[in-house]
């Protein structure tokens, strides 16, 4: 094909040979319309305009300052310009596209192309760039079209070539952004297609997500690893939860979850959210969730662990802020005592479906400062499941929060199961995937209902103990009854008997009233507690062999699993110990 016929018709050539005025033809080293016969004419053009350049103004100018020595452009052969091309060139003609042109650059990335063959037969690598529908669509609209970035094995196509002509060099694989452009080739429909090479930026944006892969699973890593491995599994709750992190576009945030067995029968619960993302969000994470676990063996309500935790948060970073809801289950209570710093409310739903929502949170999200929590309640009657998540669970960008919550309240509504199957429910109901924007985190907690045989391995028992000299006589007493009546082997009941005398013993020595002993018994262990009106927290001390007190404790500490004390709202204190059952 004569490439020369269809130079003028580039767009814009015309246009702008016409404004060419008559004094610049008359310097154009050709006549008006005349053409290079060869590359090498064009490449002189080039040598004698770098030596113009090099010697100055006044070389080769006219007294005007117009250059004398450039090629008017309808001097230039199209062929001649687009050989000198670093980008791939090709056109190909008619409907089934055949090959009427490559250039030096396409030769030297694919290989020769037979001209007047088609492309599907000649040119595999336009079909793995799927650019036959492209072409098809340019011939039909007439409209240029562009598709980024697409990789192609140059290294299939080029290696005969590169055998061919001794080169030994096989051309690497590539990725290209190509333009496919309609042309008119002597009243032919056809396509010029221009592919830029783009793989060094395409290998430079593969090694950056490769890189941002990696650390967003280092990140992911390090927040399974804080969380913890197996949840606690109180006597009297049923617990499930589930983590899930955000998709490959999201980074990994800082949510995490915990159940802490306090002693007596009593658990926290625990669920957070660090307002940040990557690595460092969740290493703030696991700096939280471990003061958490101390604070929470302090035995104190809510509110102040909440307290303590929001001074904390502020030292680790005062850039990143947390929410975080923290409550205690007491099975003799039957509610749920929480605090809530900011946090998104406990959804608690009873035996009937009908699901409650918590008060509003008691306090600003941690590491504000400058407040002081409180605590709230809500029932958590035998039969109830609570839920507790992160906003990742209900937050979406195209709807209200409020609006994700009331979604997951009718969601809960109709959960039923296990709490692991509540979980999943939950998650699938509110449209939680594997691509989802955020990170997800659902603690599912029951207090079961329990009836016939289970019902017989769950038992509690109260007396209150008003004081004086018969006060350790009928707490010994009380204590054998019950134990006796729950069929407890002989060494233990002992034991029991042995630990309410102590106990009592020191209530009254030490304490004011009004004094309370309770025992329980779960299907693992046997809880013994006493109460009195007193907040002076007992401790084991080393009694001298002279000492006539200050054993009780320390005989306690040593026959019973485990003993701790804590102080009990509108003052008073408690003071427990747990004896583990036979199995």
């Amino acid at each position: 094909m004569n490439f020369t016929r269809w130079s003028a018709r580039l767009p814009g050539t015309q246009r702008r040979t016409a404004a060419r005025t008559d004094a610049g033809e008359a310097h154009s080293p050709g006549a008006a319309g005349s053409v290079p016969a060869a590359r090498g004419e064009f490449e002189r053009h080039g040598e004698r305009k770098g030596r113009r350049d090099g010697a100055g103004a006044g070389s080769g100018d006219a007294k005007d300052g117009t250059p004398t020595d450039v090629p008017a452009l309808e001097e230039l052969a199209v062929r001649d310009v687009l050989d000198g091309l670093p980008a791939l060139v090709a056109l190909v003609y008619g409907p089934d596209h055949r090959v009427a042109y490559v250039n030096d650059a396409y030769t030297d990335a694919f290989g020769p192309r037979g001209a007047g063959t088609t492309a599907a037969e000649s040119c595999p690598e336009l079909v793995e760039l799927g650019l036959m529908p492209l072409m098809d669509q340019v011939l039909r609209s007439g409209k240029p079209r562009t598709v980024k970035s697409r990789k192609v094995q140059s290294a299939a196509f080029g290696t005969a070539h590169a055998l061919a002509n001794g080169s030994g060099t096989v051309p690497r694989d590539g990725s290209y952004t190509v333009t496919c452009t309609p042309v008119d080739t002597s009243g032919s429909g056809g396509v010029l297609i221009f592919a830029a090479d783009v793989t060094d930026h395409a290998e430079a944006a593969e090694r950056l997500r490769s890189s941002e892969r990696r650390l967003r699973e280092t990140a992911v890593a390090l927040q399974r690893s804080l969380l913890p491995q197996e949840l606690e599994q109180p006597d009297d709750l049923r617990v499930a939860a589930t983590y899930q992190p955000g998709g490959t576009d999201a980074a990994v945030g800082g949510d995490w979850y915990d159940v802490i067995t306090l002693g007596a029968g009593r658990t926290a619960l625990v669920i957070g959210d660090v307002m940040g993302r990557g690595v460092r969000a969740a290493a703030v994470m696991g700096q939280l969730r471990t003061a958490v676990r101390a604070y929470a063996r302090l035995d104190l309500p809510p509110h102040e662990v909440l307290q303590l935790l929001d001074g904390l948060a502020a030292e680790i970073d005062a850039s990143q802020i947390a929410t975080c809801v923290y409550a205690v289950h007491d099975p003799n209570e039957g509610r749920l005592v929480y605090a809530s710093a900011g946090h998104l409310p406990i959804l608690v739903r009873a035996e009937d479906g009908t699901v409650a929502r918590a008060a509003d949170p008691t306090g600003p999200p941690l590491g504000t400062g400058g407040w002081i929590h409180t605590s709230g309640t809500i029932d958590l009657a035998p039969g109830s499941t609570a839920v507790l998540y992160t906003d990742g669970l209900v937050e979406r960008r195209s709807e209200d929060i409020d609006e994700g919550v009331a979604s997951l309240e009718r969601a809960l509504a109709g959960a039923k199961g296990s709490p692991q199957v509540v979980c999943d429910r939950l998650i699938r109901a509110m449209g939680v995937t594997a691509e989802h924007d955020d990170d997800v985190a659902v603690l599912v907690l029951q207090h079961p209902a329990r009836t016939g045989q289970a019902a017989e391995l769950f038992h509690n028992a109260a007396l209150d103990l008003l004081g004086g000299i018969e006060a350790a006589p009928r707490a010994r007493a009380f204590a054998t009854g019950v134990l006796s009546s729950w069929r407890f082997p002989v060494e233990l009941r002992d034991l029991g008997v042995l630990a309410t005398s102590e106990l009592v013993a020191n209530s009254l020595q030490h304490g004011t009233p009004p004094m309370r002993l309770r025992l329980r018994r779960t299907d693992r262990r046997l809880i013994i507690e006493v109460t009195d009106g007193d907040d002076h927290l007992p401790l084991r001390r080393h009694a001298e062999p002279a000492d006539e007190a200050g054993r009780g404790i320390s005989i306690v500490a040593t026959i019973a699993s485990s003993w701790g004390s804590r102080r009990t709202p509108g003052g008073g204190k408690a003071v427990w110990c747990e004896f583990a059952l036979p199995h």
